[in-house]
């Protein structure tokens, strides 16, 4: 049986369409690339320096995450001034520097924006804790009084890092954040808000970015009633089934994001936004109308169990959702802020990974099995049409550190969590370059989370030019893509089996991935042009495998 989904084009008899639709975007966690003056942390400088290997690997764009003025309560995602790059990190004229040298290299450049919440030294919020209570400055964020006699919080929310939604100042009143304390949630009632995100998107517009990632996108408004959630367990994603949430998905958000598109669409050359929205499949088309984002992040491959019937239903459901919007997917197998999945395909089935390293077994995690599932992963995420985000380290085939000492974590969760929790730690350790110097090369000085013995290894220096590293299978997996898998954007559904999942791109080539136990033949073909195991031939595909055929 064969089922097509035809993806809407991006306009009749277009050849050129625009660069976001189909680019490979390479995710950077600045702190944790690539560190440029021997402090520990990694920088612009540091990036600037790594440039020419991003050019190799053959994405097309970068996505930095925040490199803002930050205390990094939560990582940069607590943003003290949206206009100044953290010092740590490098300047402004530096941040310039680094798009202008990054699209001389071929690659645009995707900044992060973080609107639902400032940190705790933003200067608004300084002025909103100094005012008394009334006061406007207060209105910019969520302030208000306790219930009873003020001794309990406005309502029952509770925080995506753990425990409550929120603080109480010394003068009695309360502040929302949704994340950590450190981060209070701002108000987009206020009409100063709205203005101040339209003049930080040009300011950096104005420094040459080509698109904006847009943080937490689905949790700008709130309920101005502040309605308690009662039994509401599924706030931590955003995915809840609620009606009318009072904090995810709500229908304010639009106009919002609207008034966004006008200002990103009065610049030239083809700039662009891509929403993190945590949100159920029927939602995706309301962020994805022609003047709101253009793209929107798809979590729910990366969500999926190593399964061919969920991976297949994702994908169809996926792909349909976005062509009859006139879109295209957008599909991430790892993040900053998810186990990497070196390591969560090597867990067994249903692992609640965000726990596993507290509560194991330990013996349950099998890293060959992790590492040759991942190989196959990235194969079918590439062929796949629309763009994919790799996180830095991906191509390294780089598990998880989950085994952190806990005097070491950084992450807010770990506290947050009462130790329940681990955090995202595990997955931000600074990426090896070399097999063997000071802190793997990252930097000459050692590095802000501690490395563990074995990553050498899995260095770029330990991989290049081995033909069975995962590094040298990513290149050759973005060379390919760009010869068979950008010129359309249509898929074909191809049944070949309960454990199979195959599908044929419109110029021709065929993805094939084994999700089942055994050995299954391959269908007859021209060539086999990439595998993601080395000992595979053009008979049968093996076990947790995938192949790329014309």
């Amino acid at each position: 049986m064969v089922s097509s989904i035809h993806a809407s084009q991006p306009g009749p008899g277009s050849s050129n369409p625009p660069w976001w639709r189909r680019s490979v975007v390479y995710q950077i966690y600045p702190r944790s690339f690539a560190d440029g003056n021997g402090d520990g942390t990694g920088d612009i400088e540091g990036i600037r320096s790594r440039l020419g290997y991003l050019r190799e690997l053959g994405v097309d764009a970068l996505w930095f995450t925040p490199w803002y003025l930050s205390p990094l309560a939560d990582g940069g995602y607590d943003v003290a001034d949206y206009r100044q790059i953290n010092p740590r990190f490098g300047s402004v004229d530096a941040a310039a520097e680094l798009i202008a040298e990054a699209n001389a290299n071929g690659m645009r450049v995707i900044a992060d924006v973080v609107p639902n919440h400032t940190s705790d030294q933003h200067q608004w919020f300084l002025e909103a804790v100094a005012s008394e209570p009334g006061a406007a400055a207060r209105s910019r964020y969520h302030i208000r009084p306790g219930q009873g006699d003020g001794s309990r919080p406005p309502n029952d929310w509770t925080s995506v890092f753990g425990g409550p939604a929120w603080t109480r100042l010394d003068d009695g009143e309360w502040y929302l954040h949704l994340f950590a304390p450190e981060q209070p949630d701002l108000n987009w009632d206020n009409p100063e808000v709205v203005a101040e995100f339209d003049e930080v998107l040009r300011f950096w517009l104005d420094q040459g970015v080509d698109g904006f990632r847009v943080d937490v996108a689905h949790g700008l408004v709130k309920d101005p009633d502040y309605i308690d959630l009662g039994d509401e367990t599924e706030q931590i994603l955003g995915n809840s089934r609620r009606a009318n949430h009072p904090f995810w998905d709500r229908d304010a958000i639009h106009p919002i994001v609207r008034r966004w598109r006008a200002v990103v669409d009065s610049f030239d050359n083809e700039r662009m936004m891509v929403a993190e929205a945590w949100v159920l499949p029927e939602s995706y088309g309301k962020y994805l109308r022609p003047d709101e984002y253009h793209q929107v992040f798809n979590f729910d491959l990366l969500q999926a169990e190593w399964d061919a019937s969920e991976m297949r239903n994702v994908i169809v459901t996926s792909v349909g959702k976005a062509a009859g919007v006139g879109s295209t997917p957008t599909w991430v197998l790892s993040n900053h802020d998810v186990m990497r999945e070196a390591t969560r395909y090597g867990l067994p089935k249903d692992t609640k990974w965000r726990v596993w390293p507290i509560v194991g077994p330990e013996e349950d995690l099998d890293l060959e099995l992790g590492a040759r599932r991942a190989r196959a992963a990235a194969l079918l995420m590439l062929a796949l049409p629309g763009s994919a985000y790799v996180y830095q380290g991906e191509e390294l085939g780089l598990p998880e550190v989950w085994d952190l000492p806990p005097e070491v974590l950084d992450d807010p969760v770990w506290e947050r969590s009462s130790h329940k929790q681990k955090g995202r730690d595990g997955c931000r350790v600074p990426l090896p370059w070399t097999a063997e110097e000071q802190s793997f090369g990252f930097g000459s000085n050692g590095s802000w989370l501690p490395q563990p013995p074995w990553f050498g290894q899995y260095s770029v220096e330990s991989q290049t030019g081995v033909s069975s590293s995962t590094l040298e299978l990513y290149r050759a997996a973005l060379r390919l893509r760009r010869q068979h898998c950008i010129d359309d954007e249509d898929i074909e559904m191809l049944d070949l089996g309960e454990d199979v999942l195959a599908f044929s791109r419109g110029g021709g080539l065929r993805c094939i991935v084994n999700f089942g136990p055994n050995p299954i033949g391959l269908p007859a073909h021209g060539s086999l042009i990439l595998a993601s195991s080395v000992e595979q031939g053009g008979v049968t595909l093996a076990a947790d495998c995938a192949v790329w055929l014309i």
